[in-house]
């Protein structure tokens, strides 16, 4: 009697030269939006956007056509991961080194969206506190949860300032606090999620901005970003205006620092250069929208904290002025 054989996908069946063209060209495909994700348009669907807020995830990708490639024994295809390999080494491969120790003129903040619906202010207050950060940022505050935080943190930070949804608790004196506008036109009811203070730290003065960028939603006719784009580039607009030389930006940005809608802010400001820090959703991050910039300073890393009552992960980074 004839044995039975299990019967694979069509494109894993007849010559084995056939099925390592096949994975060297899936290969060279995943090197090319590694490399050129730029090229991806974005007039459609914001496909571009969309790739870019997962394009790490490539890696994952890329190691399972080497799986592949190896149950296949696959020369060509396993030369041709090759080029995945160094493409995503070459985008991401700084991120898994350390960021180096702290110096004397450092500071350290930390960026948390707190969640409208967190059942536990004050231990999420404590938590972050507990990283001794010179500036907590926090966003989604709600008045009835502001007293909360502000009793939590009142000891070692004396000095905060809430506009709308959006707050900044320093160690350091807090002068100017002002909102800052990114509602998107298309917002017509009471929308503030932008501040702007200037913190006098023992190694100078600097303007530290807080924000919350709109959120984004995944359709079938692609990702609807429209309003959080517009919003990312009137807070570029009012960082490339901001007179004070030294900048930090902390907020929930709802978007990697590789998607382009970002490029308001990434062309004016650095962004960290080690740690993934991935940040969202809490449960199972799969990206970092929580960022850390600066200008006229080096952000050295970002990491992520103990996880709170929030849907996010908060992360903390080491800043340097310069």
């Amino acid at each position: 009697m004839r044995a039975l054989r299990a019967r694979g996908p069509a494109w894993t069946r007849g010559p084995a030269r056939v099925r390592g063209r096949v994975l060297a060209a899936l290969a060279v495909l995943t090197a090319g939006l590694l490399a050129f994700h730029g090229a991806v348009p974005n007039s459609v669907g914001r496909l571009g956007s969309l790739l870019e807020t997962f394009l790490p995830w490539l890696g994952l990708a890329t190691a399972v056509l080497l799986a592949l490639a190896l149950i296949r024994r696959s020369a060509l295809a396993m030369l041709a991961l090759l080029l995945p390999v160094a493409a995503w080494t070459h985008a991401f491969g700084p991120l898994l080194l350390p960021a180096g120790s702290p110096g004397p003129r450092d500071l350290t903040v930390v960026q948390h969206n707190v969640s409208d619906e967190n059942p536990d202010p004050t231990s999420t207050a404590r938590a972050l506190a507990a990283a001794e950060p010179d500036l907590i940022a926090l966003q989604e505050l709600l008045p009835g949860a502001v007293p909360a935080y502000e009793k939590a943190l009142r000891a070692d930070y004396p000095h905060h300032a809430v506009h709308g949804t959006v707050g900044l608790w320093s160690k350091h004196p807090l002068t100017g606090s002002r909102a800052v506008d990114i509602r998107p036109r298309g917002i017509t009811e009471p929308w503030n999620r932008g501040l702007r203070a200037e913190v006098h730290t023992p190694h100078g003065r600097l303007a530290a901005y807080v924000a919350h960028l709109p959120s984004v939603r995944l359709r079938p006719t692609g990702l609807a970003s429209a309003w959080r784009d517009e919003s990312a580039r009137r807070l570029g607009s009012a960082v490339a205006a901001e007179p004070v030389r030294h900048v930090i930006l902390m907020g929930d940005l709802n978007a990697t620092v590789h998607d382009r809608a970002l490029t308001p802010l990434t062309s004016r400001l650095t962004t960290p250069p080690r740690g993934f820090a991935l940040s969202f959703p809490a449960a199972f991050p799969v990206a970092r929208i929580d960022q850390v910039m600066a200008r006229s300073a080096t952000v050295h890393g970002i990491r992520t904290l103990p996880r709170t009552g929030s849907d996010h992960v908060p992360v903390t980074a080491r800043i340097t002025l310069r």
